[in-house]
């Protein structure tokens, strides 16, 4: 759980402290890296729970794998569920086609394509995400610490 609040602490002053004064796509890129490797760590710490309580018979080592098991863990969530959904196109991040809108400037964004649809990565956008993973890291820490 300490791993998992150390890269939510950094990735929140990335949101909040560097994207407020530089406004630069990079600084946004480097945010989705933070959340990746934040549910990354997340998922292992939950399928490891999820093995001890005997709820999975073993924790996949591929990680397809592990986003499926996580996905029918938590079938019900529908926040979860919208998160993995995120951290899915966190991972590929680095191969979409990315454009930079507005760099240095209030509105800056990063348009990425994404399953054939546009997502624009805006201020906006990357807190609704923020609101997702607060969301998420509490169900996280609810899982965690349940006998």
């Amino acid at each position: 759980m300490e791993d998992i609040i150390q890269e939510k602490i950094s990735a929140d002053h990335l949101l909040y402290v560097s994207l407020k004064y530089t406004k630069t796509c990079d600084v946004i890129i480097n945010l989705i890296f933070r959340w990746r490797r934040m549910i990354d760590v997340s998922i292992d710490a939950l399928l490891e729970k999820a093995h001890e309580k005997k709820k999975i018979s073993e924790v996949s080592t591929n990680p397809v794998g592990k986003i499926e098991q996580i996905k029918k863990l938590f079938k019900d969530d529908k926040n979860f569920l919208e998160v993995i959904e995120m951290y899915e196109m966190f991972k590929k991040i680095d191969e979409l086609r990315k454009e930079r809108i507005g760099e240095f400037r209030k509105n800056v964004a990063l348009r990425v394509m994404y399953r054939g649809k546009e997502i624009n990565i805006n201020l906006e956008q990357l807190k609704i995400y923020a609101d997702n993973l607060e969301k998420f890291i509490s169900t996280t820490k609810q899982f965690l610490l349940s006998k």
